[in-house]
């Protein structure tokens, strides 16, 4: 598996938690899929992707998205 495919999982699951979260805790909650946005908006246009970094550093394999 290579950083691409864990960069979508990894977003998706905490946006589907934070989502849960405000649902049945509390609005403010919301931060988390908000600032997940945030940054995958922001990779796209910079091309840098902080979770990428680290998990380069764990060795997973680059993809083409982040080199």
């Amino acid at each position: 598996m290579n950083i691409d495919k864990l960069i979508f999982r990894i977003a998706g699951t905490f946006i589907l938690i934070g989502s849960a979260l405000t649902y049945f805790h509390h609005p403010y909650w919301l931060a988390v899929p908000a600032f997940v946005g945030a940054n995958l908006l922001q990779a796209s246009f910079t091309g840098f992707c902080p979770m990428a970094s680290i998990l380069k550093k764990f060795g997973v394999t680059s993809g083409c998205a982040f080199n």
